[in-house]
């Protein structure tokens, strides 16, 4: 992906991103290398404001909330790469100061509240603009707009190890809370043309990408809004998790069996304790849908398989390169004025081409980064 340059009249809008774990610093060093925004990382943790700023951009230590409102105040945009429990206080402090707001939640709960928080918002506010949810939930409304009459929309993704060890076949290669919450809270869907919520890890299917076998189930989330959207519009939509064979079988060993779901601080330390981390990883992106085009049944699909790459000296999981590019491809569109300038904004406001046009989205269609 070649980004370009821009122009020198352009206006440099000021933006914070909050945190500076791996994320936030792959988004952080996508906008650095982009240009065209004054950056600036925050964090509570002075180690990783420290490689933050290795990269040549202003840090800010936040250690309350008063520091938290002053590295918001100002500021064009916020990018909140913080847990997602952070979501929902930084998007409120976003509105109050009329400071666009975006983020990677895959909670339901937060995103909904935030929606509550958009009605006569100054500003945007866009939750979930990652991989799933965000990208998927792109490339499944550009399905669905493609039929008369739509049938079934299946979309599925997975954040997978390139190299698989041991039973599980997986590694950690993000949040981990976020992990969890996939696996255990309830997942949203239309079934039979009825907008209703599933049971994550049920729903197991088995398949074949490009010779490689994987396996897929109900997790929570990945949908965004995407139900709500295609409410009376679809007979069947769901998302769900790919993973390699086996691994839903001890998911729910450790949660149904173990009743590690009503202990979720202790399966977190168990996961962070005993399966390593990896950058070494691909991202796997298949959906499917089907339905009436002129009168005819057909069918049309999406695929995509992404690995990391090194750019500026630094390596970049499959996962860090296409979070962050997820959600920097959302601050270029309302930057450049191709999405509502306030108000609540779903993923389903952006067409596939224009992010797959855009500088930070061309990574997706497999585009090397620019050094």
């Amino acid at each position: 992906m070649k980004f370009s340059t821009p122009h020198p009249a352009a206006v440099r809008h000021p933006v914070t991103v909050l945190g500076a774990g791996h994320i936030g610093f792959a988004i952080a060093l996508l906008l650095r290398q982009a240009g065209g925004y004054d950056i600036e990382v925050a964090d509570r943790d002075p180690v990783r404001l420290a490689e933050a700023a290795a990269l040549g951009v202003p840090t800010r230590l936040v250690a309350d909330d008063a520091s938290l409102e002053a590295a918001i105040a100002g500021r064009f945009a916020v990018l909140n790469a913080l847990p997602f429990h952070r979501a929902v206080p930084v998007a409120t402090l976003c509105a109050r100061a009329g400071v666009h707001y975006f983020d990677l939640t895959e909670d339901v709960r937060s995103t909904q509240a935030i929606r509550a928080l958009a009605a006569g918002a100054r500003s945007v506010l866009m939750p979930q603009c990652g991989l799933a949810p965000g990208f998927i939930g792109i490339v499944g409304n550009d399905l669905a707009r493609r039929f008369d009459t739509l049938h079934t929309l299946r979309m599925r993704v997975g954040a997978l190890p390139r190299y698989p060890q041991g039973a599980l076949r997986y590694n950690l290669t993000w949040s981990t809370e976020g992990l969890i919450n996939e696996y255990c809270n309830p997942c949203d869907a239309i079934v039979d043309g009825v907008r209703t919520t599933v049971p994550a890890l049920e729903g197991l299917e088995t398949f074949a990408l490009d010779g490689v076998e994987y396996e897929a189930f109900n997790t929570s989330g990945g949908l965004g809004t995407l139900t709500e959207t295609l409410a009376g519009r679809a007979r069947q939509v769901d998302y769900q998790s790919i993973r390699y064979p086996g691994h839903c079988a001890i998911l729910k060993l450790l949660l149904n069996d173990l009743r590690l779901r009503e202990r979720r601080d202790l399966l977190r330390d168990i996961l962070e304790t005993a399966v390593p981390t990896t950058d070494q990883d691909v991202i796997v992106v298949f959906a499917t849908a089907s339905g009436l085009r002129g009168g005819r049944l057909v069918q049309d699909s999406y695929s995509a398989r992404i690995v990391g790459t090194e750019l500026a000296g630094h390596r970049l999981s499959a996962i860090q390169l296409t979070t962050a590019a997820g959600i920097c491809t959302a601050l270029d569109l309302v930057a450049q004025g191709q999405l509502p300038q306030r108000g609540f904004v779903g993923q389903e406001a952006v067409a596939l081409g224009d992010f797959l046009a855009s500088r930070f989205g061309a990574a997706f269609a497999g585009e090397a980064l620019a050094a």
